[in-house]
C-alpha cells in the first residue's frame, strides 16, 4: 500500500500525493491566457499534476465559463484548444444531488450560484481542497479552500 504523502509549494500548503482539488474558474483562465500578474500564483499547482502528484478537477460551469471569452471573441478555434485541454482533467457534471447541494450552500454561506455550484462539486467528488481566486469562499468550512496567495 502506497502511504499519502504530504508535499509543500508556494502558496498551497501541504496537499497529499494522489489527492484530487477542484480548481475554479480564474486560475484555469490565468494559466491558458498565462496571465502575467495571475498565472504565477497557479503554476505550481498546474505543475504538481503534471508530476502526478494530485489530480485536478473542473466543473461543468468552469468549462463553460473559460469558453464563453474565446467565442465572445469569435475565436472558435482557441476555444476549442481551450475545451481540448480541459478535458484533460476530471470535468464534473452538474447533476440534480450537485444543484441540490448548491442550493443549500448557496443560502448557507450567501455565495453566488456559480460560486455555490463549484464548493457542491468538490464536496460531491470528495475533494481534498477548493482552488480558487475568489475571497467569497472565506466563510466555508468543512474544505480547504486554497486561493494561491503568498502564505
Amino acid at each position: 500500500m502506497t502511504e499519502t504523502v504530504p508535499f509543500y509549494f508556494a502558496g498551497w500548503g501541504s496537499l497529499s500525493d494522489g489527492v484530487t482539488v477542484l480548481v475554479d474558474t480564474a486560475p484555469w483562465i490565468y494559466v491558458l491566457e498565462d496571465h502575467p500578474v495571475f498565472a504565477p500564483r497557479f503554476t505550481g499547482l498546474f505543475e504538481a499534476a503534471e508530476q502526478g502528484r494530485l489530480q485536478l478537477a473542473l466543473t461543468t460551469v468552469t468549462l463553460a465559463e473559460v469558453l464563453a471569452g474565446p467565442f465572445k471573441a469569435k475565436q472558435t478555434a482557441l476555444a476549442k484548444r481551450y475545451e481540448k485541454a480541459l478535458n484533460h482533467y476530471q470535468v464534473v457534471p452538474l447533476t440534480a444531488q450537485v444543484a441540490a447541494l448548491a442550493a443549500q450552500l448557496r443560502g448557507q454561506y450567501r455565495l453566488k450560484l456559480p460560486d455555490a455550484v463549484q464548493l457542491a462539486s468538490a464536496l460531491d467528488i470528495g475533494a481534498a481542497a477548493l482552488v480558487t481566486h475568489d475571497r467569497n469562499f472565506s466563510t466555508v468550512q468543512g474544505l480547504p479552500v486554497l486561493t494561491g496567495e503568498p502564505l
